[in-house]
């Protein structure tokens, strides 16, 4: 099921979202939310959904960034980038630490702050502690657009948007980012 993907300004964006036992991780209720998250941000399309851009304040979120969204781009941008294709997967009470390696300032944009892209500086290197979609515990370390993409996700679980980070001068539009970048 698609569901509505909320927009800035809605109170429960910026809400710290509450942990989940291992037991409402395994329930029915929030495996079916798991699933429409999933397709909802298929449909949007989007490389990550957290559970708060639906509207439930909980530590969930959905990631993925599939094959037929980077194919367009040139091995020189997924080389700067360091971009490639990232198998769905779930993460929940996602604890995360950067890395001290740097950081890497791309243009992003986010399903509920809709039309607008910002540059925005994230480590290029995470560490993240979580629990998968079955309550287990496992760990990623992730570089470049991987880390950005769990970056951005974990800041939504804890009330922040990418509007926070971004370097304010370079808000823009999505029709003029591709007009003028």
């Amino acid at each position: 099921m698609i569901l509505p993907i909320v927009q800035t300004g809605n109170p429960v964006l910026r809400r710290v979202g509450r942990e989940l036992t291992a037991e409402e991780i395994k329930s029915p209720a929030i495996q079916r939310l798991i699933e429409s998250m999933r397709d909802t941000m298929r449909a949007a399309p989007g490389v990550g959904l957290a559970a708060p851009q639906i509207g439930e304040s909980i530590q969930l979120a959905v990631i993925e960034d599939r094959a037929e969204y980077i194919q367009d781009a040139s091995p020189e941008q997924l080389n700067e980038r360091h971009r490639s294709v990232i198998e769905f997967h779930v993460i929940v009470n996602p604890k995360i630490t950067l890395l001290d390696e740097g950081s890497a300032a791309f243009f992003e944009g986010c399903l509920s702050v809709e039309g607008y892209q910002a540059v925005v500086r994230r480590a290029y290197r995470v560490h993240v502690d979580c629990l998968n979609e079955r309550a287990e515990p496992i760990t990623i370390d992730a570089e470049g657009w991987y880390a950005r993409i769990l970056q951005h996700e974990i800041d939504h679980l804890n009330g922040k948007l990418y509007i926070d980070r971004m370097e304010s001068r370079t808000f823009t539009t999505n029709e003029n980012f591709v007009k003028y970048q």
